[in-house]
C-alpha cells in the first residue's frame, strides 16, 4: 500500500471502503436525509434508508454516525447482527448501551433498557439512538420487540431514534401485514437509486481531489470508468481501485485508456439497471 501511495503521490487509496470520513462524497438528496434525522432526535421514532447494493448506503451510514457522534449528549449503537434471535438482540442492545442483563430474563432486560434510555431522556432530552444495517435480515420478532421496546406511554413518546438500512427486500417486509404496524411509524425516508453518469464522475473528481491527487485519472479515462459502472458506485470504485492497483504493481507513470483495455478486455459490461418507475 505504501508502495501505491508514494508511486502517485496518493494521501489515501480513495477507491477502498475505508476512505476517511472527511473525503467520502455525498449527494444533496443523502445530505438532505442526514440533516432531517439529525433534526428529529428529539422526537425519536423510525427512519428507513433503502437502496439496492452500491448505490451509496454504506456510505450515507457512515456519514450519519459521524455526525450523530458529534452532537452533545447523543449515544449511537451500531447493531452489528441483524439476524440475531431475540434474546441476543436484547444482549447485544445491553453491551451497545451499557445496561446490566440477567441471563434468559427478557423482561428484566427490556425494563432495564426502557430505564435507561428514560434517563438518558430526562437528562439531555436527546434520544439514543440505533442504526441497522442490512435490516432486511432482521427477524419479524426483534422488529416487533423493537417496536414495543421503543415506545412508551401508549405510543405517545418515542424512547429511541432507530434507523434501518436495507435492499429492496425491507420496504416490501414492512408493508405486510405482519411488519405494518412498524412500517406505518417510519417518518423519515430515503431511496437511493442508481447514479446518472454526472454523479458517478463527481464522486471520482471528489475522491481523487480529496486524496491529493486530481490528476491521477485522465479525463478520458473517468469517462469510460463511469461509462462501465452501470450507475453503481462500488462497481465504479472496483474498476478503478483495480486499475491503480495494476498501475503500481507495473510501476507506470500514468494511468490510461490504454490500461483500462488492456486490464478489462474481455470483461463484460454489466448491464444498467431497470430504472423504477
Amino acid at each position: 500500500m505504501s508502495k501505491l501511495l508514494s508511486l502517485y503521490g496518493l494521501k489515501f487509496n480513495p477507491f477502498r471502503p475505508d476512505v476517511p470520513l472527511e473525503a467520502l462524497y455525498t449527494t444533496p438528496a443523502v445530505d438532505s436525509f442526514l440533516r432531517r434525522v439529525e433534526l428529529g432526535i428529539a422526537d425519536g421514532g423510525f427512519a428507513l434508508l433503502t437502496g439496492d447494493p452500491g448505490t451509496g448506503k454504506s456510505v450515507a451510514l457512515r456519514l450519519l454516525a459521524d455526525r450523530l457522534r458529534a452532537l452533545p449528549d447523543v449515544l449511537v449503537g451500531t447493531l452489528e447482527h441483524p439476524q440475531s434471535r431475540t434474546m441476543d438482540f436484547y444482549r447485544e442492545l445491553a453491551d451497545l448501551f451499557g445496561v446490566p442483563l440477567a441471563a434468559h430474563n427478557r423482561w428484566a432486560g427490556f425494563k432495564a433498557l426502557r430505564s435507561r434510555w428514560t434517563e438518558h431522556i430526562g437528562s439531555t432530552r436527546c434520544r439514543p439512538v440505533l442504526i441497522i444495517d442490512e435490516a432486511q435480515e432482521t427477524l419479524t420478532t426483534v422488529f416487533n420487540e423493537l417496536r414495543i421496546l421503543a415506545s412508551k406511554e401508549l405510543d405517545t413518546k418515542q424512547l429511541l431514534c432507530v434507523v434501518f438500512a436495507g435492499d429492496a427486500r425491507l420496504p416490501d417486509r414492512l408493508r405486510s401485514a405482519e411488519l405494518l404496524p412498524l412500517g406505518s411509524r417510519i417518518r423519515r425516508r430515503l431511496v437511493l437509486d442508481y447514479a446518472a453518469r454526472d454523479e458517478l464522475l463527481a464522486c471520482l473528481d471528489h475522491l481523487l481531489a480529496a486524496a491529493g491527487a486530481p490528476a491521477l485519472l485522465p479525463t478520458e479515462l473517468r469517462s469510460t470508468l463511469a461509462d462501465h459502472a452501470a450507475g453503481n458506485y462500488r462497481v465504479l470504485m472496483n474498476l478503478a481501485d483495480e486499475l491503480l492497483t495494476v498501475a503500481a504493481d507495473r510501476e507506470l507513470a500514468r494511468l490510461d485508456e490504454k490500461l483500462y483495455l488492456d486490464v478489462f478486455s474481455g470483461t463484460p459490461k454489466p448491464k444498467p439497471p431497470a430504472r423504477k418507475r
